[in-house]
């Protein structure tokens, strides 16, 4: 604001970057004109969809070990965590530094992680693996927040409640990126492809993207800040080079 930045609190749904400059559409249905673009809108977790789920989120159900997993409540207490990939095995692994006990539940007998992960998992006396099974329920009150969660195997339908101070959901992430297609480069998974080592530049010459829109791998504040400051520069450079020429 010190900076004379004009702040515009809309959703872009739309835009057009085979044109120059750049057409951006917001919900409104304003057009802003752009002579360069940063593209920051993140990626969202996945959840599962449970009412329960949403209702403890942030009270015990968290989609980040890194993130959360050293806070009190989880410490030595037991914890579940959802998912059978990578992901959920760094998860697992994560927490069993803090939790007496991980339970990490997948819905098949075999995890999807690769070998090395599943030995770690395997390897690791706090992680039990509890095979053929989903979240059914996350269990517990407005006070305490999660108590337990309530799985279901999936063969027989049989249902199971276990305690646990929290549910750790690690079945991936989505990022923003509906409005981009076609626009620009983006990998199978929906991510924006940085196409120069070490900038932050999208396929389309002029438009940059920061933050965990264009990182599936890290997906931390600080590396989505750091992401931000290159892409500020890559812009600013981007456009005083144009000036010049």
């Amino acid at each position: 604001m010190n900076f004379g930045t004009r702040v515009v609190t809309d959703d872009i749904i739309d835009v057009d970057f085979q044109r120059y400059p750049f057409a951006l559409r917001a919900s409104e249905g304003t057009v802003i004109d752009a002579a360069s673009v940063i593209i920051a809108t993140g990626a969202r977790a996945n959840y599962l969809g449970l009412p329960s789920e949403d209702r403890f989120k942030n009270n015990g159900v968290s989609a980040c070990a890194v993130c959360d997993g050293a806070l009190p409540r989880f410490r030595n207490q037991p914890v579940v965590v959802i998912g059978g990939g990578d992901s959920a095995v760094e998860e697992a692994t994560y927490l069993s530094k803090f939790a007496s006990k991980v339970h990490l539940v997948h819905r098949r007998e075999k995890l999807r992680a690769s070998s090395i992960m599943q030995d770690r998992a395997l390897a690791n006396p706090k992680i039990a693996l509890r095979w053929n099974r989903v979240l059914d329920e996350v269990l517990g009150t407005d006070e305490a927040g999660v108590t337990g969660a309530r799985l279901r195997d999936v063969a027989n339908g049989a249902a199971e409640e276990i305690t646990a101070a929290g549910v750790f959901l690690a079945i991936g992430h989505t990022p923003n990126t509906d409005f981009l297609k076609g626009q620009i480069d983006l990998d199978p998974a929906g991510y924006i492809v940085w196409t120069r080592p070490q900038r932050t530049w999208t396929s389309r010459e002029g438009v940059f993207a920061a933050g965990d829109v264009a990182d599936s791998y890290y997906r931390q504040a600080v590396t989505a800040a750091g992401t931000g400051c290159m892409a500020a520069l890559d812009a600013e450079r981007w456009l005083a080079e144009r000036e010049t020429h």
